[in-house]
């Protein structure tokens, strides 16, 4: 751990307050790590800004002296996106946690960064209104993170990403300039969408203070069904056909027969644990076409051999489904020491073959793997479930990750779906993009960050 000047800490706290400066070795525990396994920094202080004007003087002060800046949200990240860079300030923004206005009228919302997802949803709802984007972290990760790190989430099928729900962003840059992009209208194309140069940028390009979220009505009606199937290959192939008949879900989940036993054991909602794949389905909008979308999946389960397909009897069965999968990562972090979270992607058409493929890659490598994921989108998460201490073990889990990207890079994937880039997967970024386009990406940090200060080490070295 290096330590910040004496002047540096005390310009610091002239700008946040020593309060919000921390700076003592046990006191930067905590932000020297994220959701991600096995990577952590211990940082040389942790800065707690609570307006936009102390960012921004925050960001002068570690330009005029060289000093790298980390920002950090509620560090749920799961690509290693907010692990301290060595000798950084973490600038955690949890305080500036304000939802500023809902607008009924323009169907908009603005938020300060540090804004809980759910809470943003909340306030949405408290107007008819509806914020979709639903990262499994909902509940205590930040808008500001989920910008950052384009977050998906179960309902990414039917209602997209945090990025179609940006309208405008505040960012402080590398130089300490405050820039507004984006505007409150629906249609704007004025000049280029820097906006979206922002949006998954994982804190590379610049400190994000203020958003202006767009949102939806909120539905009429939902209905919740689990389907159940001996084989994974044919839930696969209903997810594939359901989308075909061109029926879009709000949701359409996957658990293979290791992440239901982990969710069950850890929630005790009713999942059966003897089949070996289950397909939560959801669908949402008008009554009539709700009843009607949800017969349709019903009989396309049953067609390719659903042993079962059962509905939830009401609301509150329904979301205790749904809290179920969205636990699937924290259930089966239980089961061993170090669980490893990846978030590869393919055409939908390919995911029968792409489940099989890590089935039995964690079989020749005798390797615990449970896979589970937004099927509907091509989404999966398999999960290595390990013991970082286990050197012989952890090679193994290297070998088969490399074999899963891999195949995923040649069925016409992406590397990540929608964890980020991070630390994590860097070693395949340049193998997915290809060189002319990996450079141009670094072109662009150039220019942001000529003395790479924003998160370094992030996305490429």
């Amino acid at each position: 751990m290096r330590s910040l000047s004496a002047p540096i800490v005390e310009a610091l706290v002239s700008i946040v307050g020593s309060h919000a400066v921390l700076t003592r070795a046990e006191d930067l525990v905590p932000y020297s790590f994220d959701g991600t396994a096995t990577l952590n920094e211990r940082p040389s202080a942790v800065v707690f800004p609570q307006t936009t004007e102390q960012v921004v003087r925050c960001v002068q002060l570690a330009a005029a002296h060289g000093t790298p800046i980390v920002t950090r949200g509620s560090g749920t990240g799961l690509s290693g996106g907010s692990v301290p860079t060595p000798g950084c300030v973490v600038l955690c923004l949890t305080q500036m946690d304000a939802i500023l206005a809902v607008d009924p009228r323009n169907l908009t919302l603005r938020a300060q960064p540090g804004a809980i997802t759910q809470r943003i949803d909340d306030a949405a709802a408290r107007h008819g209104l509806f914020y979709p984007p639903d990262p499994g972290s909902l509940r205590i990760s930040t808008i500001g993170g989920n910008v950052a790190e384009n977050s998906g989430g179960l309902r990414g099928l039917k209602y997209g990403v945090t990025r179609d729900y940006v309208m405008a962003l505040e960012v402080v840059l590398a130089d300490g300039r405050l820039v507004r992009l984006g505007s409150s209208c629906v249609k704007d194309v004025a000049g280029y969408s820097l906006k979206d140069l922002f949006i998954g940028s994982e804190g590379t390009l610049g400190v994000i203070t203020e958003v202006l979220l767009k949102l939806v009505p909120r539905p009429a009606a939902r209905r919740t069904m689990l389907a159940l199937f001996d084989r994974i290959e044919d839930a696969a192939d209903t997810v594939s056909a359901i989308v075909a008949a061109r029926i879009i879900p709000c949701t359409l989940e996957f658990l293979d027969r290791v992440t239901a036993g982990c969710v069950e054991d850890y929630a005790h909602v009713g999942l059966p644990t003897d089949c070996a794949a289950v397909l939560l389905m959801e669908t949402d909008g008008h009554p009539a076409a709700v009843a009607d979308e949800a017969s349709q999946m019903e009989s396309i389960a049953r067609a390719h051999r659903a042993r079962d397909v059962r509905t939830a009897r009401d609301d509150a069965e329904a979301l205790q489904l749904a809290g179920a999968r969205r636990n699937a990562f924290a259930a089966l972090a239980r089961r061993r020491p170090t669980t490893i979270l990846e978030d590869v992607t393919v055409p939908r058409s390919e995911l029968a073959g792409m489940v099989t493929f890590i089935a039995e890659t964690a079989a020749a490598e005798a390797l615990q793997i449970g896979t589970f994921g937004h099927m509907g989108d091509g989404n999966l998460h398999p999960t290595f479930l390990t013991d970082e201490r286990n050197q012989d073990e952890m090679r193994r889990v290297h070998r088969a990750l490399d074999a899963i990207v891999k195949k995923t890079l040649e069925l016409g994937g992406t590397i990540t779906g929608e964890h980020g880039i991070g630390l994590g997967k860097k070693p395949w970024l340049r193998q997915q993009m290809g060189d002319a386009s990996f450079e141009l990406m670094k072109q662009v940090k150039q220019t942001l960050d000529p003395h790479r200060l924003l998160n370094p080490g992030k996305i490429f070295d």
